[in-house]
């Protein structure tokens, strides 16, 4: 618009004054080497308006012609970032489906043109994964690594979920380290990291970020109590594999205080120091942990059920213990309790008041276990008592016959529907 001012200016100006300077012109002299130009002012005039007009007009098709190209460019653009967005659609689809080959295809294809690229090749990456081709994973991964950069949460965590379904638990190990210390309050990464070194049994790992996961509340209380058991089974097992009773000792002087109230893990160490036959070290702890045991307390038959694989030279002060505690126990944890006491006087030979205290097991029918029949048969012989101890061994061997007839039951009809279904 001001182009076009501008031009109509100066031939309005060249009309005003042409008349005036019709007679008294002059002229203009433009001298090149081999040839002398001579031209009238209004002409000049003329000549520069006429110059600047078509200069005007060449830039105008240039510009028009470089914006329809532009335009061009666009509408193409646009018509890949539409269809990229719909097969993106449509391979999630897929991805619900389980159609997993389809799904990679879908998201791939366009990857580059979608919305969100990184994303994509997340996707196809785990589609690619899913049906089990590592190498397209792979490359997927890669692709969104140059697009995201080394640092990007969503491009590890993608990689690292892909390394633990080819398990590749080392790789997916060292992956989760770098990812703990990107974001260690991620839940996903804490999930990850759950997951990972459960399943690489590295409960040390587990153990440090316990916290975390706790403080994080990514998990109910029933669950985070679960896991907290696992890792301290987990930690026990390797301690007692590697070293033995000593290193369980020297493990749990180690520990924090934290973990010494903790009922749980000092029954399992109790279990542990019997098994590797630590019997002192295991009574003096189950001592301990009796006297901080209250009367209701859910551990009282996990413990109970320890004492009575002990096996040492005197237990009174046990004995003490557990004869104190029976008079504030319900009917279920007497049982439990006078079970403690019977296996405690068979080891110190005090058969009387062992057959006591097997007597009112054997009388709680619903609560009784195997070995106790056994046991109690033993001792009854012991004192002189072969008439009850004649009828317990009746009733075990009606109560293990009466397993094998339900057994050869259960065979029969097994077989009677394998027939039919020959048959069919």
């Amino acid at each position: 618009m001001f182009r076009m001012l501008f031009l109509m200016l100066v031939l309005l100006a060249g009309l005003i004054a042409g008349p005036y300077l019709s007679g008294k012109q002059g002229y203009v002299l433009i001298q090149t080497a081999n040839t002398n130009y001579e031209l009238s002012l209004v002409t000049l005039v003329v000549f520069f308006v006429i110059a600047m007009a078509i200069v005007y007009v060449i830039e105008w098709v240039v510009r028009k012609f470089f914006r329809l190209s532009n335009s061009t460019y666009g509408w193409f653009s646009r018509r890949k970032r539409v269809k990229a967005q719909k097969q993106t659609l449509q391979g999630l689809i897929k991805m619900d489906e389980g159609n997993y080959s389809k799904a990679e295809k879908l998201i791939g294809k366009n990857a580059k043109h979608s919305d969100e690229p990184i994303l994509n090749f997340i996707k196809a990456a785990e589609a690619a994964q899913q049906h089990g081709d590592d190498f397209n994973a792979n490359k997927y991964l890669m692709e969104a690594t140059e697009l995201a950069g080394t640092d990007n949460l969503a491009v590890e965590l993608a990689r690292t979920r892909i390394l633990l379904l080819q398990n590749k638990l080392p790789a997916a190990r060292s992956s989760v380290d770098s990812l703990l210390v990107m974001a260690n309050k991620n839940s996903e990464v804490l999930k990850l990291a759950v997951e990972i070194y459960k399943k690489s049994k590295a409960y040390q790992a587990l153990d440090d970020i316990l916290p975390t996961i706790e403080s994080s509340n990514m998990y109910s209380l029933k669950e985070f109590t679960a896991l907290q058991q696992d890792v301290e089974n987990g930690l026990l097992d390797e301690v007692m594999n590697e070293e033995g009773s000593d290193g369980l000792l020297a493990w749990w002087e180690e520990q924090p205080r934290k973990r010494h109230n903790d009922n749980y893990v000092r029954i399992g160490l109790i279990q542990r120091l019997i098994d590797c036959n630590d019997h002192e070290s295991a009574y003096d702890l189950t001592v301990e942990t009796l006297k901080r045991l209250d009367s209701d307390s859910e551990f009282n038959p996990a413990l109970l059920a320890q004492i009575t694989r002990l096996q040492v030279s005197d237990s009174s002060k046990l004995i003490k213990l557990l004869q104190k505690r029976m008079k504030a126990t319900e009917d279920t944890l007497g049982c439990c309790t006078y079970r403690a006491l019977g296996y405690l006087y068979v080891r110190d030979a005090d058969f009387t008041k062992a057959a006591e205290a097997f007597k009112q097991v054997v009388a709680n029918k619903d609560k009784i276990e195997p070995n106790d029949i056994t046991m109690a048969t033993y001792v009854f012989e012991q004192v002189g008592e072969r008439d009850l101890a004649k009828q317990l061994r009746d009733e075990m061997l009606k109560s293990a016959m009466a397993i094998d007839i339900v057994k050869t039951d259960k065979e029969k009809n097994s077989d009677t529907l394998l027939l039919e279904q020959d048959k069919n």
